[in-house]
């Protein structure tokens, strides 16, 4: 098992280091430490509201004490650049013999500096951003695929997709669906072990990528498949259209964060709910129709009773189940997607003629 050293320096929180979060979130047994020097020593679960327990520390020689043997990075910076200050955090890391991982745009095996001292110290850097070479252009093939494939969407970036993909997979689990995770972006590969950062694919392959993973996974009853960007996102909306087309999905979840009212970073509003449903149903529609079934709210930051209400009001508003996944569990969204896994197992949908089983 990893023994992890997650480095944040500068930039913890949970919007502002969402890896770190998110691995800390679900991989925590693997996490010995994290290393942000204007943190240490304070509570970790102060800063991203998980991670009780795991130090913070100032510098890779105070975390040696855990044993770590990989230092990953825990941040996922607009333009996945690498901050300048950090060089020596991870130059650190590998003259004491760590293994890097980083999800970051600039890979950080081609550094000549990192690559020459890796090799010395015979440690190993992975660039999990980084795609296969051999990626197909889309063809369709998902729409054959028996598996029900769930893919949740946004109103912006950074708004709890993978999150909820992650956790509707897990009670799925849990209540006998033999369900999967797809890891489409650098922090879901990190945490599930597998996937495609699509974001780093070439645009005429991204649909492809997308497929690709559906298709390798199709022995699965059920696929919840991680979104990236949002439509309406002046920057990511390509990735996110790629996503939609290639893995053709059969439902979608829409995630969105109440008193978020413009797209972060940029001065653009964010549409109301019910438009924002329409315009993922209707691009849709040329390749394969589908429906949002529910809607995932990120509440972090508010009370419980303001979640509820805005859990309530969002329910009266769209007419749909909602829930924050993380506050209440996210069975309001599995039981329509156990209810389209059934009506698909009803009529005989695979495409091989196998008998389906459904627990």
């Amino acid at each position: 098992m990893r023994r992890m050293i997650i480095l944040t320096e500068g930039h913890l929180g949970v919007f502002d280091s969402k890896t770190a979060t998110s691995v800390i979130r679900y991989r925590s047994e693997e996490v010995v430490a994290v290393l942000d020097s204007t943190c240490a020593g304070k509570k970790l679960e102060e800063f991203i509201g998980v991670g009780k327990g795991i130090p913070i520390v100032g510098s890779v020689n105070e975390a040696l004490k855990f044993k770590p043997t990989v230092l990953l990075i825990g941040i996922a910076p607009p333009g996945g650049a690498l901050p300048l200050e950090w060089r020596r955090y991870i130059l650190d890391a590998i003259s004491h013999g760590l293994d890097i991982i980083s999800g970051l745009h600039t890979y950080l095996g081609e550094d000549p500096e990192f690559a020459k001292l890796a090799s010395e110290k015979k440690v190993t850097i992975s660039d999990v951003r980084k795609p296969p070479e051999d990626l197909p252009i889309g063809t369709g093939k998902a729409k054959d695929v028996f598996a029900t494939k769930i893919l949740t969407v946004g109103t912006d970036c950074n708004i709890g997709k993978m999150v909820t993909s992650i956790e509707i997979t897990c009670l799925a689990k849990e209540q006998g669906i033999n369900a999967c995770f797809v890891a489409t972006g650098q922090t879901g590969i990190m945490i599930e072990g597998s996937g495609i950062a699509v974001d780093r694919v070439i645009a005429d392959f991204i649909a492809g990528a997308a497929e690709q993973l559906v298709l390798e996974r199709a022995h699965y009853d059920l696929l919840l498949i991680e979104g990236q960007g949002s439509l309406n996102h002046p920057a990511y909306s390509g990735v996110t259209l790629g996503l939609l087309h290639g893995s053709v999905p059969d439902g979608l979840i829409l995630c969105h964060q109440p008193g978020r009212n413009a797209i972060r970073r940029y001065n653009f509003p964010i549409p109301p709910l019910l438009e924002m449903i329409n315009m993922y149903e209707n691009i849709s529609k040329p390749v394969h129709p589908c429906k949002v079934l529910g809607i995932s709210l990120n509440c972090y930051g508010i009370s419980n009773r303001e979640a509820r209400k805005a859990v309530d009001e969002t329910e009266e508003e769209t007419n749909l189940p909602t829930t924050d996944p993380i506050m209440f569990g996210p069975a309001k969204l599995l039981e329509p997607i156990s209810s389209l896994v059934a009506r698909r197992s009803g009529h005989g949908l695979r495409a091989t003629g196998h008998e389906r089983r459904v627990t």
